[in-house]
């Protein structure tokens, strides 16, 4: 994204400034990931017991999956302390969810610690119709 050009209308520069930020923040989010030994599909069972979704292979991102993949994948959480005997966190597995994502804040910030508290109160005011428009449209 930083080699494009920006766009110059708005509505276009708006959407190459998000897409920036949220690949910044999904590169940190791999990084986190990669830094506490969670794979790709073991990401997702931990984001599907964070939301409460359980059994964690009935979530969108995984119940596609050959059922033996889960299982080896929840095998795996299971070996490792993540998750217990039912598939659900483990006090382990809940503190290391929560250390990704703290981990995955703090890498994001750096683009936003470039503004100043005035910056980021104009910033949060004009997303917040268009977050409205989202929410209200089922964006979460």
């Amino acid at each position: 994204m930083r080699t494009l050009p920006v766009p110059g209308d708005p509505v276009a520069r708006l959407w190459h400034s998000a897409t920036m930020l949220r690949e910044h923040r999904c590169d940190g989010h791999v990084a986190a990931l990669v830094g506490a030994r969670i794979g790709g599909t073991e990401a997702h069972v931990l984001d599907a017991l964070a939301r409460g979704i359980h059994p964690p292979g009935s979530f969108g991102r995984l119940h596609h999956l050959p059922k033996e993949r889960l299982a080896a994948v929840m095998d795996g959480l299971r070996e490792r302390g993540l998750v217990d005997a039912d598939g659900r966190f483990t006090d382990a597995g809940r503190e290391t969810k929560q250390r990704i994502e703290a981990l995955t804040d703090e890498l994001a910030a750096p683009p936003y610690d470039a503004l100043s508290p005035a910056e980021l109160d104009e910033l949060a005011a004009e997303l917040e119709p268009i977050t409205a428009t989202l929410v209200a449209a089922g964006s979460r």
